[in-house]
């Protein structure tokens, strides 16, 4: 554990930052699958890989920068963007310049980066580096996989290989890019509330399949992958905004396809009818989402001709995110490796409670917080941490009157001070042993040492609860 003196003073800033979190946040955004360049040809990543810089911590900061006259005018981080260095020597990176946006989130894209044929991965990911405008190294982070394909599949895929298939609840991008020019590609995107084509950046859509026998109020959600006809929900992962139930069609030289039900696959051309319509399909007109009339085909009644606007690729998108918080720390080191939590696993119970925390980039200076207070914390490896669970009477002397569960937050903290916050929660609930309709909070009496210890065994006997908030 650390030096108690150590401890009070940071258990004090702890209990500052959980009443107003001073966090920083980097998201990532990008592609599942990225397609191969030949010869001398650049395949640019599409939709472009772009990094959002979000939390009231990055103009705490800028703020501290200027005061040492440290900062330049303007988004105080710049960052490269590139492959990660398992493939070839050559590979470039690309510079990001952060532009701050109406919503104070600063934004990034990398446009210019692609795979050539010299690389032979089957996977990689994206490598960023960060820094502040005064040279100081923020941090080094990491996309997700990405998996390298030649060109979009043309043939039937089968739920046996679903590398390249969609499934219910996967996150998708959408773009169109007329007479295959790059130079006209436009994304599906949300800005004010609105669906509207951009030409700079790209939303991640929650895609849901719907059951269709259901009236459109009701409209429950299923599992399983995507097949063409059905009818589907699109969700804007950041605003929540959605579109209307709509059916996916197959897109083939400008025509929808009415009667293929076949899964559908990374890259495929689509269209989106809206459902219950004549013939209405999602569109775009310069940057508008329009509504578009399909015209039917006299000769082939399974084809209804599109125009160009109509005509959607769909791809499949990735997003990881990385929150650390520099209030209490003066970091001198990278804030990266960001550890990242993904499930908790509890083992015992009472007085000997452990924890497993799971997850990805452990390191050994990090310790376990149940909100301010300090957990006894093991290093397992990269991807587990073990600590004990500490006694509820560790939140303070208030705990011993109270008899409704407490929940409080889990956090990481390095041993230099910096926190990295988790969407993670645990909840002590205690064993509801007293009479209904009894009074709790009643005059404490005389003979309060029993009393306390009644409680105290109660709550040792404690049921553990942990949830990931949504």
């Amino acid at each position: 554990r650390s030096n108690p003196y150590q401890t009070h003073l940071l258990r004090d800033g702890v209990r500052r930052y959980l009443q107003l979190p001073a966090d920083q946040t980097v998201l990532i955004l990008h592609a599942k699958v990225a397609q191969k360049s030949y010869g001398n040809e650049k395949r640019f990543f599409c939709p472009p890989p772009c990094v959002y810089l979000s939390g009231p911590g990055w103009k705490l900061k800028q703020e501290q920068m200027k005061a040492r006259d440290l900062g330049e005018v303007g988004f105080p981080v710049c960052g490269y963007m590139g492959l990660d260095s398992m493939g070839s020597s050559l590979m470039e990176t690309q510079k990001l310049s952060f532009e701050e946006q109406p919503d104070a989130k600063g934004f990034g894209c990398a446009k210019a980066l692609y795979i050539s044929d010299a690389d032979k991965r089957k996977h990689f990911r994206l490598v960023l580096k960060l820094f502040f405008s005064n040279g100081q190294e923020i941090g080094t982070f990491h996309s997700k996989l990405i998996k390298v394909i030649s060109k979009p599949s043309q043939k039937k895929q089968s739920l046996k290989n679903t590398d390249l298939c969609i499934s219910s609840g996967s996150k998708v991008s959408l773009f169109n890019r007329l007479r295959s020019q790059t130079v006209s590609t436009r994304y599906l995107s949300v800005e004010g509330g609105a669906f509207i084509a951009s030409a700079r950046q790209w939303a991640a859509f929650t895609l849901h399949l719907a059951d269709e026998r259901c009236a459109r109020s009701e409209f429950p959600l299923r599992e399983g992958y995507i097949r063409y006809g059905s009818v589907v929900q699109l969700v804007c992962t950041a605003t929540g905004i959605t579109l209307p139930p709509l059916i996916i069609r197959k897109v083939t030289k400008q025509y929808a396809m009415l009667d293929v039900d076949e899964p559908i696959s990374q890259l495929h051309k689509c269209a989106f009818q809206f459902q219950g319509s004549d013939r209405m399909y999602l569109c775009l007109s310069t940057e508008k989402v329009i509504q578009f009339q399909a015209s039917p085909c006299p000769k082939e009644a399974n084809r209804e001709l599109l125009n160009d606007g109509s005509c959607w690729t769909i791809i499949g998108t990735e997003t990881v995110e990385y929150t650390f918080s520099e209030s209490l720390a003066c970091v001198r080191e990278p804030v990266s490796p960001v550890p990242l939590i993904t499930a908790l696993q509890l083992t015992g119970g009472g007085d000997v409670a452990m924890l497993e925390v799971q997850g990805e980039y452990f390191h050994t200076h990090l310790k376990v917080w149940f909100g301010d207070v300090e957990a006894e914390t093991m290093y397992r490896s990269p991807k587990s941490l073990v600590c004990v669970v500490p006694d509820v009477s560790a939140f303070g002397s208030d705990w011993r009157w109270l008899r409704y569960p407490i929940t409080v937050p889990l956090l990481l903290i390095r041993d230099d001070g910096l926190i990295y916050s988790s969407s993670f929660t645990f909840t002590y609930t205690p064993e509801q042993s007293f009479i209904p309709g009894q009074q709790v909070l009643s005059d404490v009496p005389q003979d309060s040492d029993k009393l306390l210890d009644s409680i105290h065994q109660e709550f040792t006997r404690t049921n553990f609860h942990f949830f990931m908030q949504s």
